[in-house]
């Protein structure tokens, strides 16, 4: 089965004001133009300097106007910082990336760009926002220094205002080092030399940059947390005296209002409330409005919520298994490592970020697992948006795999103090998403410590979803169990798993499968591995049956809660993916990989999920 054009889209995207492009930043020696990436996708064909993601970048905070910083910036790398920029790269595509026009790792970067105020922004304050840079990044405006940032998976703003020159033109120098593994922070999967199940890194500016103007009193954060008759809204605003909130339904019509003093938290009940799930994943839409000391509004931003709650529940065997808005929903989903062959870290369009989680809606999995990655929050909106619940893994820190696990140094205090500031930043800017169900710290032992302690962290941090702590913890290079989360999760491949419930937590099957084909012509270079290697898409598509009615089996007999098939794309030399990792190839049958997926979710669902 080919792709993309076989699947239509189920629902659409909302649609935001955006910029007409970022002016043209000043020419450097060396003109731009995109490298012949190893593959290419569907969409390599469609980026260029005047279309680089200008979709608005916060669904869950609008505004009506802003400025996409996106495209050209002039750029220099080395292994020593640089001084002055002779190159240009198209943001935020990452240097490591064809779609950047640089394809080459740096130690250290500088960019550089110039930016014009609109006439009618004059008299604001003007916010500047990265959503990640990996790892450090120091920002100037003019020569004056507005932020920095360490850490690659969180976004970062500054109040640039102060540091405006005379008029219109204004410069932005970006300077950033990340030597990936080399670092004390959390990388994931990203390597110098990648290899076997680590991927090229991707450093610097690796998603949306823009600009927008706000009141001196203005709103800065939303955090909305959601239940089963309404939810709980609090803001982060610099000035202002009363916080109101309007609720709508998908006809535009008000549902819900409230309104409250700004630094205290308020409560909206929703009548009649339509609750969101896989199977109907129901928004509201939010109008947000700072008034001052005598009721003028000073701000309003837009943003929206679903109805739910995630929870233990026991099933009429007396054994633990996880629940979705009080009813026993098993999940099942793929393993999702989030990487392009053309953009690295970077989907090369929105249409792409939102595609791979079609591909997964369609194939009739109700969960994904986001993988020792951090997504730009549009993927959260896009599985907002389409039903599928998201386990979000944390960036794991450095390990070196080559290196036997009794002998593998655990964290120095630099990388645990970088991990928790990483973390808690993470569970705070996608606690909005209803999608996000599941946190999940640790991945097979890599860089885990103080395990319950983390698992107290984040129980601290967000106490309404559930905490898979040690993913993996019967593999590789995990500590001994520590009996701490809400679940046991087991990594066997092909497997899949056979764990038993031996106290209050859920059983999971955290990772199986790796079932692979390589198809010719759509293979990174290198050797294709997998865990099982078939030779045709009949005879995956043959053992995808085979595993998936063992695990309707284990589900139906153990108990278990959820299951996440390793994985949603091939990844550079992994070719165990569902589809090729040029997205052209869907590599079993659709259908028949549809009909186990949506058996194994009423296996472990009381009365079926239809």
């Amino acid at each position: 089965m080919d792709l993309p054009g076989t699947l239509a889209t189920a629902l659409t995207t909302a649609l935001f004001v955006t910029a007409a492009g970022p002016p043209a930043a000043a020419a450097p020696t060396e003109r731009w133009q995109a490298e012949q990436p190893p593959l290419t996708t569907p969409w390599t064909e469609e980026v260029g300097p005047d279309n680089a993601l200008p979709e608005y970048p916060r669904p869950q905070l609008t505004r009506e106007r802003w400025l996409n910083l996106n495209g050209l910036w002039n750029y220099a790398g080395s292994s020593e910082p640089p001084e002055t920029t002779s190159e240009q790269i198209l943001v935020p595509y990452p240097p490591e990336s064809g779609l950047s026009g640089v394809q080459r790792h740096d130690d250290h970067m500088l960019y550089e760009r110039t930016f014009t105020v609109p006439p009618d922004w004059q008299g604001e304050r003007l916010l500047l926002h990265f959503g990640a840079v990996d790892q450090r990044a120091e920002v100037s405006v003019n020569g004056h220094r507005v932020a920095t940032h360490e850490g690659g998976y969180t976004s970062f703003s500054a109040d640039i205002t102060d540091a405006l020159a005379p008029g219109a033109q204004q410069r932005i120098a970006v300077k950033v080092s990340d030597a990936n593994e080399n670092a004390p922070h959390p990388v994931g999967k990203q390597r110098d030399e990648p290899g076997g199940i680590l991927y090229t890194g991707a450093s610097g500016i690796w998603q949306t940059v823009w600009v927008e103007p706000v009141s001196e009193a203005h709103i800065g954060e939303l955090g909305v947390t959601p239940d089963l008759t309404g939810f709980d809204i609090g803001a982060k605003t610099t000035g202002g005296r009363t916080l109101q909130v309007d609720v709508r339904d998908h006809q535009g019509n008000e549902v819900a209002s409230a309104a409250g003093e700004t630094g205290a938290p308020m409560r909206v009940e929703v009548p009649e409330p339509h609750l969101w799930s896989p199977d109907d994943p129901y928004l509201y839409d939010l109008e947000v409005r700072l008034l001052d000391e005598h009721g003028s509004v000073v701000d309003e931003v837009g943003s929206y919520t679903g109805l739910r709650t995630v929870e233990m529940a026991e099933d009429d065997q007396g054994r633990p298994r996880m629940a979705l808005n009080g009813e026993i929903l098993f999940q099942h989903g793929p393993l999702d490592q989030g990487y392009w062959p053309d953009g690295i870290y970077t989907a090369p369009t929105d249409e792409a970020l939102r595609y791979d989680l079609e591909v997964t809606k369609e194939l009739g999995f109700n969960m994904v697992r986001k993988h020792v990655k951090v997504e730009p929050q549009r993927w959260y909106y896009h599985a907002d948006r389409l039903g599928l619940l998201v386990w979000q893994d944390m960036p794991s820190l450095p390990i070196d795999l080559s290196v036997p696990p009794e002998e593998t140094p655990r964290p120095s205090a630099e990388m645990r103090e970088n991990y928790r500031d990483e973390l808690v930043d993470m569970m705070d800017q996608h606690h909005n998403s209803p999608s996000v169900v599941t946190w999940v710290p640790f991945n097979e032992g890599w860089g885990e410590f103080d395990t319950a302690g983390i698992a107290d962290l984040v129980r601290r941090t967000d106490p309404t979803r559930l905490i898979d702590i040690s993913s993996g913890v019967n593999c590789c290079y995990s500590l001994p169990d520590s009996g701490a989360g809400d679940m046991y999760d087991d990594h066997t491949y092909v497997g899949p798993g056979a764990p038993t419930i031996s106290d209050d937590r859920a059983i999971v099957d955290g990772e199986y499968g790796g079932l692979g084909l390589a198809e010719e012509g759509h293979l990174w270079p290198g050797d294709p591995t997998a865990y099982e290697m078939t030779g045709s898409r009949a005879q995956l598509t043959e053992r995808y049956g085979e595993v998936s009615a063992e695990l309707a089996r284990i589900t139906r007999e153990n108990g278990l809660s959820a299951a996440i098939y390793t994985q949603t794309t091939d990844v550079e030399n992994e070719v165990n993916g569902l589809l090729t990792y040029d997205r052209r190839i869907l590599k079993p049958d659709a259908a028949e990989v549809r009909a186990h997926n949506l058996a194994a979710i009423d296996a472990g669902t009381p009365g079926g999920n239809r």
